[in-house]
C-alpha cells in the first residue's frame, strides 16, 4: 500500500443570508479558491434553492448539500471534489429558539477521502454545549477516519461548546495560525467565533482569516470574516 498526501483548501463563511454586498462576497470566495466552502446562514426561505445555486455558480462552485433543508448550513465544492454521499441533519430544537442543523458529506479530493460537516451552533450557551456533543457524534457516525468540521460556533476558545470540540478535534488556528485570528464583528473584529476543526490524522498547514483581502470587501460582504484552512489529508 502506498500512502501519499493531498492538500485541500476548506473555507468557512457566515454569509448572512446573502443580504450584504454580493459582489464583494463572491470576490472573496473566488480569491480564496476553496475546494470546499462551508457556508452558514445560507438562504433558507422563499426560492432558497435558486439563490444558493446562483451563489455557487458565481463562485465557480457547485452545491453539494444543505441550505434550507439543513436550516442554513450549506456545502459547496469545486471541480476536484468527488461526493461519495451527502446528508442534511436537523439538530433537536430547543423550544423558543431557532432550528439548527448540519450539512454533511463524505468526499474524495485528490485521492484523500474524508467526512466534512458545516454547522452553526445556537445563541444559548447551554444549548451550544449539547449541540457540540451532537455534532461530534453525527460526524463520527459517518464512519470515516478523517473528519473536518467548519462553522460559526457563536462562542470562542475557553467556552464549553468550543472546548468540547477542541477536546476531540484539532482547532486549526490554534495548531497552525495563519493570517488573522478574529472573525467577528465585521468592523475591527475582536472575537474568533468561526473556525475549522480537523481529526487527529489531518495535518493543518495553515488556518485563519486571509490577510490579502481588503477591509472594504470584508466589511461589505458579511457581518463575519471567513476562515480558510489548508489541510493535508492522508491518502490511500
Amino acid at each position: 500500500m502506498t500512502v501519499g498526501t493531498g492538500e485541500i483548501r476548506v473555507m468557512s463563511y457566515n454569509v448572512r443570508s446573502l443580504r450584504d454586498d454580493r459582489e464583494a462576497l463572491v470576490r472573496i470566495v473566488r480569491h480564496c479558491a476553496p475546494d470546499l466552502l462551508c457556508v452558514q446562514e445560507a438562504p433558507r426561505f422563499l426560492r432558497w434553492r435558486h439563490a444558493v445555486a446562483r451563489f455557487a455558480r458565481e463562485c465557480g462552485l457547485v452545491v453539494i448539500t444543505g441550505g434550507g433543508t439543513a436550516s442554513g448550513p450549506l456545502l459547496l465544492g469545486g471541480l476536484r471534489v468527488r461526493v461519495r454521499r451527502a446528508q442534511d441533519v436537523l439538530l433537536p430544537r430547543t423550544p423558543g429558539l431557532r432550528q439548527r442543523g448540519m450539512a454533511t458529506a463524505v468526499v474524495e479530493v485528490g485521492g484523500a477521502e474524508f467526512a466534512v460537516a458545516g454547522t452553526q451552533l445556537g445563541l444559548d450557551a447551554a444549548e451550544r454545549l449539547v449541540q457540540a456533543e451532537l455534532v461530534l457524534r453525527r460526524l463520527a457516525g459517518l464512519g470515516v477516519e478523517h473528519r473536518v468540521l467548519a462553522g460559526d460556533f457563536n462562542e470562542s476558545a475557553g467556552r464549553p461548546g468550543w472546548d468540547r470540540l477542541a477536546g476531540e478535534m484539532q482547532d486549526g488556528f490554534a495548531i497552525a495560525p495563519w493570517g488573522s485570528e478574529f472573525t467577528s464583528p465585521r468592523r475591527d473584529p475582536g472575537r474568533r467565533v468561526d473556525g475549522v476543526f480537523v481529526s487527529k490524522g489531518i495535518e493543518v498547514l495553515g488556518c485563519g482569516v486571509p490577510d490579502d483581502v481588503t477591509d472594504a470587501d470584508y466589511t461589505a460582504a458579511s457581518d463575519h470574516r471567513p476562515v480558510l484552512a489548508t489541510l493535508r489529508v492522508p491518502t490511500t
